[in-house]
């Protein structure tokens, strides 16, 4: 039986390497999968890096960008200010003459009743001094004649 036993065992020592040569074959496979992919990886990975870098000096000339826009939109609006106090003040001063405007017909045209009354008796004196300088002239012709 020892020989029956030592063959038994000598069976399941070869059936064990047989199932370990073929594990190895399979693990071979893989790792030829494996190294196969390792190369796409690797370009994988440099593509991502370029990709990495032309990202990194496109945010820096985003941040150069914001930068000129902040300062040129930070003079704009300092210039806006400027314009709208300027404005602000023209408008108060358009509504001060706008006031007064509206308060001078009614004073203006007192002022005017005031000139034209005397107006009026000017032309009424005017007149007068014109009859009389005739009459006076006709009297005069009257009495060299």
């Amino acid at each position: 039986m020892s020989d029956g036993l030592g063959m038994i065992i000598e069976i399941l020592v070869a059936i064990l390497l047989m199932l370990t040569i073929g594990y190895c074959m399979m693990l071979n496979r893989r790792l030829k999968l494996l190294r196969a992919d390792e190369g796409a990886l690797r370009a994988t990975i440099g593509e991502l890096i370029t990709a990495t870098e032309i990202a990194e000096r496109a945010i820096g000339g985003l941040k150069v960008t914001a930068r000129d826009c902040e300062l040129g939109l930070g003079e704009r609006l300092t210039r806006a200010e400027r314009l709208t106090a300027e404005l602000d003040r023209k408008l108060l001063a358009c509504k001060e003459v706008i006031e007064h405007l509206a308060r001078t017909p009614a004073a203006a045209a007192r002022r005017a009743e005031e000139v034209r009354a005397p107006a009026q008796d000017a032309q009424a004196i005017a007149a007068a001094a014109q009859a009389f300088s005739e009459r006076l002239r006709n009297k005069t012709l009257g009495q060299a004649a």
